[in-house]
Order: structure tokens, then C-alpha cells, then sequence
């Protein structure tokens, strides 16, 4: 069934638009009307499913309510239907309208959010296809929920033990603007025909060059804080090597990515996927490259015979714990268990060096602050103190 944009006007004069269902135009007319809606533009939506992205949060809102009203007995489409009756006004309404739309014609759901692969990945996809097959949806999308809470939770601890010290980073380049755009010119004056200190005179040369240079200096600060937030998204190589390097950074971004990558293949596992189609499909969550490379090699291998836990241990940056723990799992047959024992292991040991980094991170920034303000006050107070060029003026 197409899918039409409308904008109109409710009956109290606000302005609302949105998407709607039917057969034809005159249809979808004549449902806008019924409501009671005056009819300001309406025509039929454009191709856009590729380009729609549902944001996390209402991401793993969806996977919740489905599983919440699949576990109640409701049928898949009366599901999806509840759901977007909920969601009409939201701007990623589209999404569940076609939806329903594509499910009522026939396809299945599996089928249907492969084609919003920027919002459902493999994982999220093959999970789905497995329990379509064995009839087990409800189960499966509590795990998929349990695994976006559990990558969202992740997250929040990640933006919040930053926040405060970026905050407090914020600060300090603000206050050393402010000194040497306003403090410092202010009390140039004082010091004009004057045999100045050598190191006071820096001060007084940076402040003025700042002042020259203000503009220049922000704009690159501006481009270089983009170009940087650019490679953090597109997940650079080289930039990954240069965070790698610096140990605490290289110890929080391992486990990290060990906690994603044993939460996801446990749950793959648990789902009924194959070794190797799990390897493959893990290896998306990790946002390390060489860990990626690592998981293509091991893949090969197995695929030639040998044990995952062997080619685990060729890398040295990986803790030996956990080809340890995947042996021992390889040898019983609980590999699916094993890895998720590994997950909630290396949680515990992210949220330590969480604390750490953070503890490390706001005393420094806190000494960079006093430091800063102590040079000013001292560049200040050392002719104040020079009693002969005062006798001298």
C-alpha cells in the first residue's frame, strides 16, 4: 500500500504533518478528512527507507514494546500495529508504517528491517531470521533488548565519566581567553616605559598576539576539533593507532570492545548461528580495527580446522584471561555461556578504568587551571614588586 506526506491544520489551527496509508490519493484524502483535519499539501512519499535511521533510544524502545506485547500473546502484525499508533506523530513514523504495510502484504519481518540496515545491523537482522525459523520472536527480541540496554548503558557510563572533565577543559580555555584577550590588556597600561621582567614581557607579547590572532586562533580551533570529531565517526585507522598508544585509553578501548564483541557472538550463539557466521557478524560492534583484522584472520582459521581460543592468544594485546576462558569453553561446549561470562567480567573491569580515567583526568585538568592563573598573577605581581623602576618613573 503507498505511503502519502500530508501537512494540515487542526481543527484548533495547529500545523501538523505526517504519513499515511492507502490505496489511492483520493483515499487518503478522504481519512485526513474524516479526523477532521483541513488539507494543506498531501502527496505520495518518495523512496526514502534507505535514508530513515532510527535514533537508539526509540530504537530500543521498538525492540522493548515488541517484546512486551509478542510475550502477551499478541500476534506480530497486531503488534506492529499498536506500536505505530504510538509512534504517529513521531518523525520516524514512516518506518512503522511501512512496517505494517510490508507485513501485511507478505514480507517478513527479517526482511523488512534488512532494509533500514543503518538502523538494524547484521546482528539485529540474523537474530530476527534464526527465530522466525524457529518460532521463538519473543525470546529473541529480549535478547536483542537486553543487548541494546546493555550497549546504551555502556554509552551513558562512557558520556559521563567525559562530561565533567570536558566540561571543566571548556572552561579553562575560556578563562585563558579571557585573561589574555581582557585582564592582561587592561593592565598593559601600567607597565608602558618600563623595564619589564623577561618573563612578564612573554605574557604581555602572548596577550597581544592573541589579540591580533583571535579569530585566526578560534577558526582553528573549530576546524581541528571537526576534523577530529570527523575521524572519531568514520572510525580512522590512524587516529585509532594514536589513541591505542597512550596506555589507560588502550586498556579502556579493549575492553570496551571485548565487552561488545562477547555480548553480541554470546547472543548469536545463543540464537543458533554458526561459528563462523557469528565471527563475521561480531566483528561489526568492534570500533577497533586491529581487532577486526584479528576476528578475519581467526575466522580463517577455523574455517581451516583450527581453534578460535589458539588464534585469540596470537594477539598479545588481548588479555589472556579470555583464550583461557574460550579453551575451557571450546573443550565443555558452552562457548555461548563462556562469552558472556566475558562480557560481564570486562563490564566490571570497564567501569575501573572508567573511574580511574575520570580520577586522572579532572585533578590535571584542575592543576592546568591554577597553573594557568598563577603564571598571569605572577607576570603581574613580579613588576609590582621591582620598587627601583617605580623610583625610576
Amino acid at each position: 500500500m503507498p505511503l502519502f506526506e500530508y501537512r494540515v491544520l487542526t481543527p484548533e489551527g495547529k500545523k501538523r504533518k505526517g504519513v499515511i496509508d492507502a490505496d489511492a490519493l483520493s483515499f487518503a484524502k478522504e481519512k485526513l478528512q474524516r479526523e477532521g483535519l483541513l488539507l494543506v499539501a498531501l502527496h505520495l512519499q518518495k523512496e526514502k527507507r534507505r535514508e530513515i535511521v532510527l535514533p537508539s533510544a526509540l530504537r530500543l524502545s521498538f525492540t522493548r514494546e515488541l517484546y512486551q506485547l509478542l510475550r502477551a500473546g499478541l500476534p506480530l502484525y497486531e503488534s506492529l500495529l499498536t506500536i505505530e499508533e504510538k509512534y504517529r506523530k513521531n518523525r520516524s513514523h514512516s518506518f512503522f508504517l511501512d512496517a505494517c504495510d510490508s507485513l501485511r502484504s507478505g514480507k517478513s519481518l527479517s526482511e523488512i528491517l534488512s532494509r533500514y540496515r543503518k538502523s538494524f545491523d547484521g546482528i539485529y537482522c540474523s537474530m530476527v531470521t534464526a527465530a522466525e525459523r524457529t518460532g521463538a520472536l519473543a525470546a529473541v527480541f529480549g535478547q536483542l533488548m537486553e543487548l541494546l540496554s546493555n550497549q546504551q548503558k555502556i554509552k551513558k557510563q562512557l558520556i559521563g565519566a567525559l562530561t565533567y572533565p570536558l566540561l571543566l577543559a571548556v572552561f579553562c580555555l575560556f578563562l585563558v581567553l579571557s585573561l589574555l584577550l581582557f585582564v592582561i590588556p587592561s593592565l598593559s597600561e601600567l607597565f608602558e616605559g618600563r623595564r619589564l621582567h623577561p618573563f612578564t614581557e612573554s605574557v604581555l607579547a602572548l596577550s597581544r598576539l592573541t589579540r591580533a590572532y583571535g579569530f585566526l586562533f578560534l577558526l582553528t580551533l573549530l576546524t581541528s576539533s571537526g576534523t577530529l570529531l570527523f575521524f572519531i565517526k568514520k572510525r580512522d585507522l590512524s587516529l585509532s593507532s594514536l589513541f591505542f598508544r597512550l596506555p589507560l585509553l588502550r586498556t579502556l578501548g579493549i575492553q570496551f570492545t571485548l565487552v561488545r564483541f562477547s555480548r553480541a557472538a554470546s547472543l548469536l550463539l545463543e540464537g543458533g548461528v554458526p561459528l563462523l557466521q557469528m565471527l563475521k557478524l561480531s566483528k561489526g560492534v568492534a570500533s577497533w580495527p586491529p581487532f577486526q583484522t584479528l576476528i578475519d584472520e581467526a575466522s580463517a582459521k577455523v574455517q581451516e580446522g583450527e581453534v578460535l581460543s589458539v588464534q585469540l592468544a596470537k594477539a598479545s594485546w588481548i588479555p589472556s584471561l579470555v583464550p583461557r576462558m574460550v579453551a575451557l569453553a571450546e573443550e565443555t561446549g558452552r562457548l555461548k555461556e563462556m562469552l558472556k561470562s566475558v562480557a560481564l567480567i570486562y563490564e566490571e573491569e570497564l567501569d575501573k578504568s572508567l573511574s580511574q580515567l575520570t580520577a586522572l583526568l579532572q585533578p590535571a585538568l584542575l592543576l592546568f587551571l591554577g597553573v594557568v592563573v598563577g603564571v598571569v598573577l605572577l607576570s603581574i605581581l613580579l613588576p609590582l614588586t621591582d620598587v627601583s623602576s617605580f623610583l625610576s618613573t
